[in-house]
């Protein structure tokens, strides 16, 4: 795989590149033992309430500044026509994780409820904090092999993908994971239960549900916990709908309208597909961490706003430091929630040990194993931009993270899956700790050679 080298000139020895692959994962599963010792229920050294409040400070702070000062001062406008291939690669691994799920839905035979959330927790993969996480700790240290730069270009690839993962969760996630029709009464009384056991314990809502994306939960809508796309496009067909009344489809005054201007308004179907595009929350998208994307993307693409804000010389540079300070808080915060949320431990769930070993093996075996083909098959197309091994180890890194955080807030959002969702990413999460190190020392391997 001759595309996959990392120029250095010299061949790093295999005990030189095990190490460094290893040593920063051993530092991020100290961290996240610290935040289990510190939230687990039998000790309470610091309450739940204190991490919801530090995965707020990290969702509206530290990450939107860690975001800014980094993609900042990477991006110009010819360096992102020539990172085209990092959201794209972001759909490709999506398209080949439904593939994937859809095969364990057909061989693990969870329960038929279950089928399409299958299918969504192993299509979807951590895009954000986990994966910053990681390039944050392999280039804490100075001799990384990824060069000087290591950190900022880092951040700023992973910040580019970031885009289409958010766009993907708040249009494809959220409709998938919508509670399915024909089972929605034995869904339906699983969130009753969930309700009423959260009011007896005084704890609304688990650590899962806000550790990356606080607030989602609270887009709730009239329809966000109800079958709305199924009932909307069965209403098409004479059946009788027995559970559910008919959604109202009707414009307003149409039924005083002339024949002829009935005759002018939309088809049906058409009507509902715009119905069910009114449903999506998309405008959600503009959260503070995209919204520190887009402003950096802004500033660096313009280069008299660069210099004005970058820079030792800058006249904003104060302010940019500032936000540096800030930024260095991101990832150790960040596993402290991760081991918060572990420390809560699997609840009981209802799809399946098979299934959950299912998932992990398709998300933490297969993908990544089919990545290094799709990574490589590009860099020998030339897509890939040459020279840029941290380019490369990102496209990688997108295939072999577990599945993503936010899809458990999204599965509380819609009432559809929560304790399965905790349960599969509590799980996930403990045998990433073992398929993470040894496929990032297969990706340093690849790099290393000369």
């Amino acid at each position: 795989m001759p595309g996959l080298l990392f120029v250095n000139g010299n061949m790093a020895s295999e005990g030189e590149t095990l190490i460094s692959a290893v040593v920063p994962l051993m530092k991020l599963i100290c961290l996240t033992v610290i935040g289990l010792i510190l939230a687990h229920p039998k000790m309470q050294i610091v309450p739940r309430a204190t991490f919801k409040l530090l995965s707020k400070l990290v969702f509206a702070l530290f990450l939107p500044c860690l975001i800014f000062t980094h993609l900042g001062q990477t991006i110009t406008l010819e360096y992102l026509s020539r990172l085209w291939f990092i959201p794209v690669n972001v759909l490709i691994s999506t398209l080949i994780g439904c593939v994937l799920g859809y095969l364990v839905a057909i061989i693990c035979h969870p329960p038929p409820e279950f089928f399409r959330f299958t299918v969504v927790m192993t299509a979807f993969g951590n895009t954000g904090n986990l994966p910053i996480a990681i390039v944050g700790s392999i280039c804490h240290s100075g001799d990384n092999p990824f060069g000087p730069d290591c950190h900022r270009t880092g951040i700023a690839y992973i910040s580019l993908a970031q885009w289409v993962a958010v766009i993907l969760v708040y249009t494809l996630v959220y409709h998938m994971m919508e509670p399915p029709m024909e089972y929605y009464d034995i869904v339906d009384e699983g969130i009753k239960d969930e309700e009423e056991e959260a009011l007896v314990n005084d704890m609304s809502r688990p650590l899962l549900v806000e550790a990356e994306w606080p607030g989602i939960e609270d887009k709730e809508t009239e329809h966000s916990k109800t079958p709305f796309i199924a009932r909307v496009f069965n209403s098409i067909s004479s059946v009788s709908q027995t559970a559910f009344p008919d959604v109202d489809l009707t414009v307003e005054g149409s039924n005083s309208s002339p024949k002829s201007i009935r005759c002018l308004a939309e088809p049906r179907v058409v009507r509902r597909i715009r119905i069910v595009a009114e449903q999506t929350p998309i405008r959600h998208i503009l959260q503070p961490p995209t919204i520190a994307s887009l402003l950096a993307i802004v500033v660096g693409m313009v280069p008299q706003l660069k210099a004005f804000v970058f820079g030792d010389d800058a006249p904003l540079s104060f302010i940019t430091d500032s936000l540096e300070i800030l930024a260095g808080a991101m990832v150790p915060s960040v596993m402290l929630i991760l081991g918060g949320m572990l420390s809560e431990g699997p609840n009981d769930s209802k799809i399946g040990i098979k299934t959950i070993i299912g998932i992990s093996v398709a998300r933490l075996v297969v993908l990544p194993l089919l990545g290094i083909g799709i990574v490589a098959l590009a860099d020998t197309m030339n897509i890939l931009v040459q020279g840029d091994q941290m380019y490369k180890f990102v496209l990688l890194l997108q295939y072999t993270m577990p599945s993503a955080i936010l899809l458990g807030a999204i599965a509380s959002l819609r009432g559809y899956a929560v304790r399965e969702a905790s349960a599969l990413l509590f799980w996930q999460h403990i045998f990433a700790i073992l398929s993470l190190s040894v496929y990032i020392t297969v990706y340093f391997k690849l790099l290393s050679y000369v």
